[in-house]
């Protein structure tokens, strides 16, 4: 420490004037003690510390500068860089790096009217045995230099893949059905069957609308939708939209308006589904996750023929 403090004010005042000053104070340093440091050689230690943050500088950056010391240890580990978590802690704090915290943000879907409303079915239990077995969705809000810009999406439990989203400048109907529309193109084009699958929302007028109805039934998707006014009924979808406010919008907002936000909410997802560490997942991907689950489903045999 006392050989930091001279290098912070060499340039300043120069060395020796630095270590006369020091003089009879609890940081005296001997000029021999000072310059024997100074052409020592690094130790291991010092050199695979110096190693490491680089590392780890170059993971919290590629990944929205968002890691805390638990994703960036993982990250390690998947690259084959064996080290120790506190390792990465003590690195992380001396480099000045540390993770995202989240804001809890308001709710912005409208509640419909109770007529003909579905059930809950799902009861808070946000698990699925695969994929396409449960989805959950949800709106939130973005504030822009131009106004506000609105996003819907859809999540599905098993993997916590976004399956589905979209941004408009309105909470119309078609906001809330095009991430669902897109949603079962993207699943029903990789051959998914939808039949059976469940739906959950709040109880939002986009979600109750005829046309998101309707859709739903096409797929042979099952509506559910939580109780009024109670958050935790929806908590995965709306735990998303807090990562996404806190990942993305304002860490690295401000934002001039609808396209620059809809530009980055692409690249956001992209990085989401396929790159960032989940840990419900046991840190892996979710498309990685799906992928392990596909490698290890029994495959069926194609029927006989005559």
């Amino acid at each position: 420490m006392k050989v930091a403090f001279v290098d912070s004010q060499k340039q300043q005042h120069g060395v020796q004037p630095v270590l006369q000053a020091l003089e009879d104070t609890p940081a005296q340093i001997a000029p021999s003690t000072y310059y024997a440091a100074k052409t020592r050689p690094a130790s291991a230690r010092a050199v695979r510390d110096e190693e490491l943050t680089v590392v780890i500088e170059r993971i919290h950056a590629d990944n929205y500068d968002v890691y805390g010391a638990r994703k960036i240890w993982h990250e390690l580990h998947r690259q084959g860089v064996p080290v120790a978590r506190c390792t990465v802690e003590r690195l992380m704090r001396a480099a000045g790096l540390r993770g995202l915290l989240r804001d809890k943000s308001p709710r912005t879907t409208r509640p419909a009217a109770e007529t003909g409303r579905p059930g809950d079915l799902v009861k808070r239990d946000f698990t699925a045995a695969g994929p396409n077995q449960l989805w959950v969705a949800d709106l939130t809000y973005v504030r822009t230099s131009v106004g506000w810009v609105y996003a819907a999406f859809v999540l599905d439990v098993y993997s916590r893949m976004i399956v589905g989203w979209q941004v408009a400048t309105s909470l119309y109907t078609d906001l809330a059905l095009d991430a669902l529309k897109m949603a079962v193109w993207r699943r029903q084009n990789h051959g998914a069957d939808l039949g059976g699958l469940v739906h959950h929302s709040d109880r939002g007028v986009q979600y109750r609308a005829i046309r998101y109805s309707q859709r739903l039934a096409e797929a042979g998707a099952v509506a559910s939708v939580g109780s009024k006014g109670d958050s935790y009924d929806n908590a995965m979808a709306e735990a998303f939209n807090s990562l996404y406010k806190a990942e993305l919008v304002r860490n690295k907002g401000p934002w001039r308006g609808l396209d620059d936000l809809e530009m980055a909410t692409v690249e956001y997802i992209d990085w989401y589904n396929n790159r960032r560490l989940h840990g419900e997942l046991g840190h892996v991907p979710p498309a990685e996750h799906e992928a392990l689950h596909a490698m290890t489903r029994p495959v069926t045999a194609p029927p006989k023929t005559c």
